[in-house]
């Protein structure tokens, strides 16, 4: 699928859920954008423990939205991605399962970033019927470029 069409899928998917920002992008889009648009920024806001002992994605910008320990939101977080990735570019955020990432796609938009995109069931996906991440859904599961931490 061409980017135009996979941009004009996650802009209606994000319309669709109510979504203020540009667009909601499953895993294997997020992945053909990041491959083929120039400039185009993939930022993992998971954290630096599920960087280490989950898995990294090659090439991503790693920002923590919350920190380890504790969970609280990081107070550089807005600094780092200002001094990471250019406002113009098209960026898209993951996290674990597409919450966090949601948030910091929010405040990139109300920070002056023009398009940003949610990667919908991120890095691990949802809980599959035994609570178990990593079966249904996610970056992982779709075969997406990742390595172990």
């Amino acid at each position: 699928m061409a980017i135009t069409e996979i941009l004009k899928a996650a802009r209606e998917r994000a319309r669709q859920m109510g979504l203020p920002y540009e667009g909601a992008l499953l895993p294997s889009e997020a992945c053909q954008i990041w491959k083929a648009a120039p400039g185009a920024k993939l930022v993992d806001v998971r954290t630096r423990a599920e960087w280490d002992w989950v898995g990294r994605i090659p090439g991503a910008v790693e920002i923590e939205w919350l920190t380890y320990p504790g969970s609280r939101l990081s107070p550089s977080f807005l600094a780092e991605l200002e001094q990471q990735v250019d406002k113009e570019a098209l960026v898209m955020f993951i996290c674990r399962s597409g919450n966090r990432s949601h948030h910091a796609a929010l405040l990139a938009m109300q920070s002056g970033y023009t398009e940003c995109y949610n990667v919908l069931e991120g890095f691990e996906g949802d809980k599959d019927p035994q609570g178990h991440r990593n079966t249904t859904g996610g970056w992982r599961v779709a075969g997406l470029p990742w390595a172990q931490g």
